[in-house]
């Protein structure tokens, strides 16, 4: 059996991740006409290729359809529930680095910190007859981390596309969203909270504990792993759950 390496499949991300195993050695071989979802690792024939959206990593890595993936840290925590009963992570990469944070119209002047979001989430539900709506695709990680803060008094509104945008058509009134520079919310007149992030995110490479990783799998892996200078894997895949998929 080989084993499968899920690779997200477009984007800065993709070519970040080939550039990182190219430093190291090892070269992703794709078709020549570059719109083939699979590849091959150099050297490595039983490391197949899967090109996957980043997004969909995550539980393909949960449910035991692939043995290793690359993914964000913050998709991995959005999609996955209690995701280190399911996932080890083997390694950060030092690419793809991000932030989840709160942004809200550059007019709102004393609005600078999730504390005024309190206040103006009470303001607002009074002057407009409903709850202050925030915009994201992370749901689950800005649920928590608003109940962690204490602040109730709002509305997710889940977003499939650009989320900054959401405010403009005035579908929300504040975003949570990812972010690498924040020229994104500058250009569409937002800022950002200074309020900590809700979580700093890099791509890393993770291993599905719910694969059984026998003693053939575990060699490949192991040789595939010294080959990109990771080690203790052993340890890290130490408590899977075979068959007992989250999802």
């Amino acid at each position: 059996m080989n084993i499968k390496l899920g690779i997200p499949s477009k984007g800065r991300l993709r070519q970040e991740v080939s550039a990182w195993f190219y430093k190291r050695g090892v070269e992703i071989i794709t078709a020549k006409h570059n719109r083939s979802y699979s590849a091959h690792l150099l050297d490595f024939p039983e490391i197949q290729i899967i090109f996957l959206p980043a997004t969909e990593i995550p539980n393909e890595l949960a449910s035991g359809r692939i043995h290793l993936g690359i993914t964000g840290q913050d998709l991995v925590q959005e999609k996955v529930l209690n995701w280190d009963m399911w996932l080890a992570e083997l390694a950060k990469m030092d690419i793809g680095h991000a932030k989840l944070v709160f942004a809200v119209p550059e007019c709102w002047v004393d609005v600078n910190d999730l504390k005024d979001i309190d206040e103006v989430a009470y303001l607002f539900r009074g002057k407009e007859g409903f709850r202050l709506r925030i915009a994201t695709k992370y749901n689950n990680l800005v649920r928590q981390h608003l109940r962690e803060f204490g602040l109730a008094d709002y509305k997710l509104v889940s977003s499939q596309g650009a989320t900054e945008g959401l405010i403009e058509n005035q579908a929300a009134e504040m975003i949570a969203d990812i972010t690498s520079t924040g020229e994104t919310f500058s250009a569409n007149n937002l800022k950002i909270l200074s309020t900590n992030p809700i979580i700093e995110s890099e791509a890393a490479l993770f291993a599905s504990k719910n694969i059984n990783w026998n003693a053939n799998l575990l060699k490949r892996l192991r040789k595939f792993c010294q080959k990109i200078s990771i080690n203790g894997i052993t340890q890290k895949l130490k408590n899977t759950n075979f068959k007992q998929s989250p999802l």
